[in-house]
């Protein structure tokens, strides 16, 4: 039975519970020669009456309350199947360098700021439906790993020596370029160093341009490895992934800027 049908049904007892009262009352009057007589058996039968009714009634109220979580519900399973999908393709197209290098962290306390950032990506964070908490500081920049069909649909001569390990982890480390220069442009200036806060400053003008403005963004001179380098290997990779729309490049004053972009 669904909540209309219940709610129906409720609506049918108290009826049937009115009708009786009246019953009730017909009788009891019936009984008696005198009216005022019944009087004290009819205060006592519309005693327990409006108590069964107020019962009755909070029931209601409670089922509607359930009612009204069910789209709260059905929406909090939709987040939930969406992130699913979404954790399962990343995982199903992570390197397996990169898992390796995962499955030792445990061993191996010194292990890399790659290697923790991208456990990051992948912790599943709780999200309410109601009222989410929303996240203090910079978000976590995306990282859109390409998959084996897209790096075999590029031409031989794009492609290269290049391989799918390759370019992911690349991946992993413009995204964490990108969050590097997001935590500087919104810390605070007695937070930084005077040598990070000159970067802080010039981050600070290109951000407000329009090819960047509300994306995640790095420089070419935040290039350094150890994955992704300014050598031969590393500008095949800056080309696959802008043909593969993962990043736009831009100039923006002296800069050569590359902005993070969903694939399409």
């Amino acid at each position: 039975m669904d909540l209309k049908q219940a709610g129906s049904s409720l609506d049918a007892l108290v009826s049937s519970f009115q009708s009786r009262i009246i019953e009730l009352q017909e009788l009891v009057i019936a009984r008696n020669m005198y009216p005022t007589t019944s009087m004290p058996d009819l205060s006592a039968v519309d005693t327990t009456l409006k108590t069964m009714e107020s019962q009755i009634q909070a029931i209601k109220d409670r089922l509607q309350e359930e009612r009204n979580v069910i789209p709260k519900a059905k929406k909090f399973i939709e987040l939930s199947q969406r992130q699913q999908r979404k954790l399962q393709h990343m995982l199903s197209h992570m390197p397996p360098a990169m898992l390796e290098t995962r499955s030792r962290s445990d061993h191996n306390p010194s292990i890399s700021m790659v290697t923790d950032d991208l456990e990051e990506s992948f912790h599943l964070k709780e999200e309410p439906v109601a009222m989410p908490k929303m996240r203090k500081g910079p978000t976590p920049a995306p990282r859109w790993y390409i998959s084996s069909d897209e790096l075999d649909s590029l031409s031989s001569y794009m492609r290269g020596r290049l391989t799918l390990d390759k370019v992911n982890i690349a991946i992993n480390e413009i995204a964490v370029y990108a969050e590097t220069n997001s935590h500087l442009i919104s810390c605070p200036k007695k937070k930084l160093a005077e040598d990070t806060w000159e970067k802080a400053l010039e981050l600070r003008d290109i951000v407000s341009a329009d090819s960047v403005k509300g994306k995640h963004f790095f420089l070419e001179t935040d290039i350094k490895g150890p994955g992704l380098k300014l050598d031969n290997t590393g500008k095949a990779i800056l080309t696959v992934l802008r043909h593969l729309g993962r990043i736009v490049e831009a100039r923006i004053g002296h800069h050569r800027v590359f902005s993070l972009q969903k694939p399409q």
